[in-house]
């Protein structure tokens, strides 16, 4: 192929990562014509309401899967954690590239860590996995919603409606705003979500002449955890509307995972790990999720609002 379009939203990050695959693929291939194709989502339009409550993160990913419907597109690059868990038919992930830092960052102008925040300080995160989190760990702050890119939720902490917001430290770094992060929180004290810090690219399945210029660009040990920590989230249901994480690591030959299920406000908390073959990555993704289901995530599932 001498040209490849490349789908992407128009948000800073997004445009970030489209062009940080852009210039990849023009290294691997010196005689393609690489391009973006820049669109806005639903979920980039509406931006008043918590994704939870409009669909979820489906939304930032269904008008880069028309575009490659229609052809105007041969590749869509993602956030693996705005990936739906079930892709539709005829559609695939080609790639799952090297994980950038997957943990949560607090960005504060006036507190260095989390635990300095006074009684009822105001802490704004688009999520309900930090928000669960956080309520469960500190539960007497006060937690609001943040919605927008990068830049508008730093802009509303700066205009003093936050005292402090949790943002994923991957997008800031790779927004060459590292400067704005006090402090970075442990995967123990705030489990990332499913495929944090890692992109993905999304192509038709009956492209397999992509999808060979592609291959060079998958990282098979990010997604070994990716693939592990994307299968507790799809036999919980994972979703906005799941207070749910999942962290994977490789250590040697065994991968290690962990992950917890929540309700909103954090009082019914449920966690635990597991490791095994990576190989098999959604066989140790489905041993986890079933020892939440043990410990009881199903009633805490049930319980949730449906989405």
């Amino acid at each position: 192929m001498h040209t490849l379009t490349i789908a992407s939203r128009e948000s800073a990050l997004a445009m970030w990562q489209a062009e940080h695959i852009r210039d990849r693929l023009r290294a691997l291939h010196p005689g393609c014509t690489v391009s973006i194709l820049g669109m806005t989502t639903r979920g980039d339009q509406i931006l008043d309401v918590t994704l939870s409550k409009i669909g979820g993160k489906g939304l930032f990913v269904k008008e880069l899967e028309v575009a490659l419907e229609a052809g105007q597109a041969d590749l869509a690059v993602h956030s693996m954690k705005d990936v739906p868990m079930e892709l539709p038919p005829g559609f695939t992930l080609a790639v799952i590239g090297e994980r950038e830092d997957p943990r949560d960052a607090f960005v504060s102008n006036q507190y260095e860590r989390l635990s300095d925040l006074p009684p009822g300080g105001v802490v704004g995160t688009s999520s309900l996995r930090r928000e669960a989190q956080l309520r469960a760990r500190y539960p007497h702050l006060t937690v609001k919603p943040l919605r927008g890119n990068v830049g508008t939720r730093l802009k509303k902490l700066d205009e003093g409606q936050f005292d402090a917001i949790l943002l994923a430290a991957a997008g800031l770094k790779r927004l060459g705003l590292g400067d704005r992060i006090k402090s970075l929180l442990s995967v123990e004290d705030s489990i990332p979500a499913a495929g944090q810090g890692a992109l993905g690219i999304e192509i038709r399945s009956d492209q397999p002449a992509v999808a060979a210029m592609l291959v060079a660009l998958n990282h098979p040990e990010t997604a070994a955890c990716v693939r592990a920590e994307r299968q507790v989230s799809r036999v919980l249901g994972g979703s906005c509307q799941v207070p749910l994480g999942a962290h994977a690591t490789l250590q040697g030959d065994t991968l290690h995972i962990a992950g917890f299920v929540a309700n909103p406000d954090g009082s019914q908390f449920i966690h635990d790990a597991a490791a095994g073959d990576p190989r098999d990555p959604e066989a140790v993704g489905q041993l986890l999720a079933d020892k939440l289901l043990a410990l009881g995530a199903r009633a805490i599932l049930d319980a949730l609002p449906a989405g």
